[in-house]
């Protein structure tokens, strides 16, 4: 397995280094009410899209995506199950959940930079916390076996990150009911499938 390190951490603080030197405009990718509520609007599609969604399988990265979908679908049908995806590598919002407060990983070990972050925000800890059902752990090795899955049988080239909610549908890990419609959100796009052909 290959080793991310603090990729986005230390890219957020160069980031933020840069923006104080020049005076740029940071906007911050994940913890940005702005942002978060852009993100909402993904949920309010997929409800215009199937109305009758039980199940919505989300990949997390900082945990902004999952926050903003969230928070719309839960709005306006409370009985949708949000699913959280993170890598075993990087199990970041799934290790606040379990110690009910906001950590910090000591290390990351993924090759999915874009699900890779040492430490979320506490905003939107409390949102994932308050609309998450579930979050459920995945290997980079399933993520790629799904992003083969997406271009060979359905033409999607699909990263490692947009393959995930494919990946938990094929682990088994996470049960339905009989007849639940479920909605696997891809949401990163790349070669990662066809790489690994």
């Amino acid at each position: 397995m290959g080793i991310v390190g603090h990729v986005w951490d230390d890219a957020n603080a160069a980031a933020l280094a840069w923006a104080e030197r020049t005076g740029a405009t940071y906007a911050h990718p994940f913890a940005d009410p702005v942002v978060v509520a852009g993100q909402g609007t993904l949920g309010l599609e997929i409800l215009e899209d199937i109305p009758d969604v039980d199940v919505i399988l989300v990949a997390i990265g900082g945990g902004g995506l999952i926050s903003g979908l969230s928070t719309a679908v839960k709005a306006k049908r409370p009985s949708v199950r949000i699913i959280g995806i993170e890598p075993v590598g990087s199990p970041t919002l799934h290790a606040c959940l379990e110690a009910g407060r906001l950590v910090a990983l000591d290390r990351l070990e993924t090759r999915v930079a874009t699900m890779s972050c040492r430490q979320t925000d506490e905003a939107i800890f409390e949102v994932v916390r308050r609309n998450v059902d579930e979050i459920v752990l995945i290997s980079d090795d399933e993520m790629e076996h799904a992003a083969r899955s997406l271009w060979f049988e359905f033409g999607i080239a699909a990263d490692l990150s947009g393959a995930a909610s494919v990946a938990v549908l094929q682990s088994g890990r996470v049960t339905f009911k009989p007849g639940e419609r479920v909605c696997a959100l891809v949401c990163g796009a790349g070669v990662d499938g066809l790489a690994q052909a």
